[in-house]
């Protein structure tokens, strides 16, 4: 009779051991998951990095003062006003 308590012992561990090694394969599938969604994340970041950096640059370039008068002078018509001609108004508070 002991013979069969050793070969149900056996397959409980068989069953154990298969169930502790699908788990590792569980979490190793996983980590390359999340690893791979990481790197994902890394370049679209990247990404926007490069972007906002473009749009700053442009932005710049757009306020500049040289830019702003030769758009106001040349598009527009518009001309610098003269100091000496110039009236300023004080208003009462």
């Amino acid at each position: 009779m002991p013979r069969p308590r050793l070969l149900g012992g056996g397959v409980i561990w068989i069953v154990l051991f298969g169930a502790l090694l699908a788990g590792v394969v569980a979490v190793n599938v996983t980590v390359l998951r999340l690893n791979l969604q990481l790197d994902e994340v890394g370049r679209e970041r990247s990404e926007l990095d490069s972007d906002i950096a473009n749009l700053r640059s442009e932005l710049s370039s757009a306020s500049a003062t040289a830019r702003i008068e030769r758009l106001a002078t040349e598009d527009l018509g518009l001309a610098q006003a003269n100091p000496e001609t110039t009236i300023y108004v004080r208003l009462r508070r």
